[in-house]
């Protein structure tokens, strides 16, 4: 509708006769209103394509295209079918005037017609237009504002979720680390009472042994507290640097962490010499290595024998894997090694839960995989993806 309201809107007049094109324009324009002319129905068609027009005055009985044409092909146009078009015709029989409202007119004027009715119904029809493009354009506003009130419920909703899924894992959290810590900081706290009130009268031998339990019991809270601060990273650093990887010096560093270990219990191993190139983050997945293959000795065979490897996994992946030779995995225990922390306090799985928790959020991050490949009896695979490098030319950092 033109800005200006009922005055100045643009009015198309369509009639074969030229003296009625001639008068009704003038007597529109004097009225303010903006008018154009159509001597038959092609042209009419053509002009409200073309044209911004807040009505149309139509007769029916023209050459070539009839009025009630005219009008059909309007209102299945969806540019011009909400045009209101008044036919005026000099046709007075009741099958004309239900034709004209069939076809989509909003109003029959017969001929000849009084001027001041036909200003009446013209400027009933623009106000009721102006008023109905005024509701659709509130209903439409307020659909805007009901989509955006319900997008920000539903992001309220995802954060009010993600904030109790995040206080429910920092609880589940707080009570695997707590459970995991009292038994070495147990040993810690007796051994040293035991220190502290027969120090003297212990022999070198047994004084050893016990200041030996208490470093050992005081490097696994060491590694416990370690796996936090690494979680912590995992959880804080929004976006970390991905570049590729040497993962035979990665291995290496890891293998080096665990070196004590391997000696304590004769440790086996077995690796290639030539590692697939992946993309990742150094530090994180040298704390993947270090968990796979701490828990290979742990739960390996006596003495562990331990086998590394990588297989690229086509079309843009790599596979990297720890082999050992232990008594291998029931399907339940498998199911519940890598799990989400909210739930680590309803597994049982001895000595992999927080571990493997984050061993399984450093690799999702890193938009890989993990898993493990187990049959009891015979040993078990872990195993992790990264998205492998396919060009030759990248060079491999650490």
């Amino acid at each position: 509708m033109n800005e200006t309201g009922v005055s100045g809107a643009s009015i198309l007049i369509v009639d074969d006769t030229p003296f009625n094109l001639r008068f009704l324009s003038d007597v529109l324009s004097r009225e303010g209103y903006i008018t154009h002319t159509a001597a038959d129905g092609e042209q009419a068609v053509q002009l409200a394509q073309t044209l911004v027009l807040d009505l149309v005055l139509l007769d029916i009985m023209m050459p070539g295209l009839s009025g009630y044409e005219v009008c059909s092909q309007l209102k299945a146009d969806e540019k011009t079918r909400d045009i209101p078009v008044i036919f005026l015709s000099a046709l007075n029989q009741e099958l004309d005037k239900v034709q004209a409202f069939t076809v989509g007119g909003v109003d029959y004027i017969t001929k000849p017609f009084q001027v001041k009715e036909v200003l009446a119904r013209i400027e009933t029809h623009l106000t009721l237009r102006r008023l109905q493009k005024n509701l659709e354009e509130r209903n439409l506003s307020l659909q805007q504002e009901i989509a955006e009130r319900k997008l920000a419920e539903e992001a309220l909703r995802r954060q009010t979720a993600e904030l109790e899924a995040r206080n429910e894992e920092l609880d589940a959290f707080a009570h695997t680390v707590a459970h995991d810590l009292k038994t070495p900081l147990t040993a810690v706290v007796g051994f040293s009472d035991l220190l502290q009130k027969r120090y003297s009268q212990m022999p070198a031998e047994k004084l050893g042994n016990t200041l030996a339990i208490i470093a050992q019991n005081g490097r696994r809270m060491a590694n416990i507290i370690n796996e936090m601060l690494l979680l912590a990273s995992v959880r804080q650093m929004e976006e970390a640097p991905v570049i590729p990887l040497n993962m035979g010096s990665i291995v290496d560093a890891a293998r080096e962490r665990l070196v004590d270990m391997f000696k304590e219990h004769a440790v086996q191993t077995n690796q290639p010499e030539v590692w697939p190139t992946a993309y990742g983050y150094g530090p994180w997945i040298e704390e993947v290595w270090v968990n796979y293959l701490s828990n290979a000795v742990k739960y390996g065979g006596t003495p562990p024998h331990i086998t590394v490897g990588a297989t690229p996994q086509p079309p843009d992946m790599v596979r990297f894997w720890v082999r050992d030779n232990g008594a291998g995995l029931t399907a339940e225990e498998q199911a519940h090694l890598f799990t989400a922390f909210s739930r680590l306090r309803q597994t049982s799985v001895e000595g992999h839960g927080l571990g493997l928790s984050i061993v399984q959020r450093i690799v999702t991050r890193l938009q890989g995989e993990v898993g493990v490949e187990s049959t009891a009896g015979q040993g078990s695979t872990f195993f992790f993806t990264l998205p492998a490098v396919t060009d030759d030319t990248s060079d491999a950092v650490v």
